[in-house]
């Protein structure tokens, strides 16, 4: 099978980015791009990134999760530890995010290292989610192969009936990491493929050096 995508275009035009203009802290430049993206009607779950980490088996592996916090610190998502990502993390703790807003032609990248959260910030996020997602949070055996979906049924119903008339609690094998960045890139669409990187790494002093890259 082939399908030729030669001839998929689109011109980026939107706006420009000024490495002069930008704040000297890449969490607050952050913060304004995402702020500017949750005000746009056409951006969806603008909280969505791309996480990559190195895969136990060497390869890296990539998916979607969402981002629920962000700080002056860093980047904070929730997960089974017991995951595939989970395992991960444990055994090499450098990640990769990625933000793409296509309809603000704008692209965040974000190489940082992950951290546990406190358990106390943990059970106050995990408190917050609805009743079904944390039963689902102890039916799941998530990255595991499992027999059926019939399967995954019958154990939510049975941590269902386990938690009849009672809190849901967190279990210990779920919870949240802090991603603390290291390197941040900005990167905006231009015309003619002259897209402007700006990338921001963390220096030795906690400050930030500040550089345009080539697109």
């Amino acid at each position: 099978m082939e399908k030729d995508l030669s001839n998929y275009r689109k011109v980026y035009q939107q706006a420009e980015l000024d490495e002069k203009n930008v704040p000297e802290n890449p969490i607050e430049f952050f913060r304004d791009w995402f702020l500017e993206a949750e005000k746009n009607e056409d951006c969806i779950e603008v909280n969505a990134m791309s996480l990559s980490t190195n895969g136990t088996d060497g390869f890296p592996r990539i998916r979607v999760v969402l981002l629920k916090r962000f700080t002056w610190e860093g980047f904070v998502f929730y997960t089974n530890y017991n995951s595939e990502k989970g395992k991960s993390i444990a055994k090499n703790n450098k990640v990769s995010l990625a933000f793409f807003w296509p309809k603000m032609e704008r692209q965040i990248i974000i190489k940082g290292t992950a951290e546990k959260l406190p358990e106390n910030l943990s059970d106050g996020y995990f408190e917050t989610r609805p009743r079904g997602s944390k039963i689902g949070a102890w039916a799941s055996p998530q990255s595991e192969v499992i027999p059926s979906k019939k399967y995954l049924e019958d154990r939510f119903a049975e941590f269902e009936k386990k938690f009849e008339g009672k809190e849901v609690t967190r279990p210990k094998h779920w919870g949240g990491y802090l991603v603390k960045p290291v390197e941040m890139e900005f990167w905006q669409g231009r015309p003619n493929r002259l897209h402007d990187r700006i990338r921001f790494t963390l220096q030795d002093d906690y400050t930030w050096k500040i550089e345009r890259l080539g697109s």
